[in-house]
């Protein structure tokens, strides 16, 4: 891209100005804001087969010790998920029985309540097992403390199956990969959340070419191998049965602990700086990028996500290409594209832009200032 193109889509990009500067490694006074982004940068990727993770860097981050994981706080007890009108009622800290929203069990409604201290931070993409079915989180949103129990939209990704011993559900400590994600964060549509779980990627490469493409390999993950685990091993085609509690999944624990090993080695030396996200690419295309307002907010998150680009890395097929650096930053770069804002007074701001194939979402808390918490940037597949 030439200077002058460069600068003006800079210019154009709306609160998305801090991400794209620092992602060129550009450091201005405008650039920060009221955002966490001060002083971002991308390093070189730390690349494994035909995965390639560009951590990305800042020395000053936001303080966001005052929010809590869903992982988190279903673990602790702070937050409970059943399914709607479910026979058990939850209950407060002090005992006091808590009513959740009735109607009866629906595929694309749970009901949350969240009795915890801290503002708890949702994200699309995130797994809770249990209930009927197994669902992942549909919609980033904010949850205040000690907010009144409230519905919660999330989508099946167990499609073979309607019972369960009970009505609560317990964190997975999964974030769906990108191809599943995408269909339920942009596309927002059950069927291809089904679909996207079944296929492994949703990626053209993938679709039209399971056997090895010109000039590649084959994916390490095939439709045939998914296919043939659901018939052996998870039956009701639930994600984690099928991408964790199988063969499969043991395939993708070794492939993504060597990821991570690498891309711990690729930010070791880091001094005043922290990592507060990675941009993703397969092969020679840049395809994803995850950004948090602090490192230690993606920390929290890093395990699973890592995880998650490695099932959609062995789902595509194997290429030589690599993408560069220059690829990674102007990936970051804001999008002009309609914009789509919904809020909730006091507590949070959601916001998506699309243009083109290319779609961003970013969750911001707006008390007691504008601080967005979370971006995602998506090359979407199809």
């Amino acid at each position: 891209m030439k200077p002058m193109e460069f600068l003006k889509k800079l210019l154009a990009g709306g609160c998305a100005l801090a991400m794209a500067f620092a992602g060129a490694g550009i450091h201005t006074t405008e650039a920060r804001g009221t955002e966490a982004g001060v002083g971002w940068r991308v390093l070189e990727a730390a690349t494994y087969e035909n995965l390639a993770l560009f951590p990305v860097v800042a020395r000053q981050t936001a303080d966001t010790s005052a929010f809590v994981t869903l992982d988190e706080a279903l673990a602790s007890g702070d937050a409970v998920v059943s399914e709607q009108g479910g026979d058990l009622i939850p209950r407060s800290r002090d005992g006091r029985p808590l009513s959740v929203p009735q109607g009866g069990a629906q595929v694309n409604r749970l009901a949350l309540v969240h009795r915890g201290s801290k503002s708890l931070l949702l994200l699309a993409g995130e797994v809770v097992s249990g209930g009927k079915q197994d669902r992942v989180i549909a919609k980033d949103r904010i949850v205040r403390p000690g907010s009144d129990p409230l519905p919660l939209d999330v989508f099946c990704v167990e499609h073979g199956r309607w019972s369960g011993g009970s009505s609560f559900f317990s964190a997975a400590k999964t974030m769906v990969h990108p191809s599943v994600r995408e269909k339920a964060a942009v596309e927002q549509k059950q069927d291809q959340v089904w679909a996207a779980v079944r296929s492994g990627s949703t990626h053209p490469s993938a679709v039209a070419a399971p056997d090895a493409p010109p000039g590649g390999v084959a994916s390490t993950l095939s439709r045939a191998e998914i296919a043939n685990t659901v018939v052996v091993e998870a039956q009701s085609e639930s994600y984690d049965k099928i991408y964790g509690r199988s063969r499969i999944g043991q395939s993708v624990d070794a492939f993504a602990e060597e990821a991570a090993r690498r891309f711990a080695k690729a930010t070791a030396g880091l001094k005043d700086e922290r990592v507060i996200g990675v941009v993703v690419a397969y092969g020679g295309e840049v395809a994803w990028a995850d950004t948090f307002a602090s490192g230690e907010l993606f920390s929290r998150y890093g395990k699973k996500l890592l995880r998650s680009y490695a099932v959609e890395a062995m789902a595509r097929p194997r290429s030589q290409e690599r993408a560069a650096l220059d690829d990674a930053r102007e990936f970051l770069l804001p999008l002009r594209g309609r914009e789509t804002i919904e809020t909730e007074p006091g507590i949070y701001r959601w916001r998506q832009v699309n243009e083109g194939r290319y779609s961003e979402i970013e969750i911001a808390a707006v008390e007691p200032k504008l601080l967005a918490l979370h971006r995602v940037k998506i090359h979407r597949t199809m």
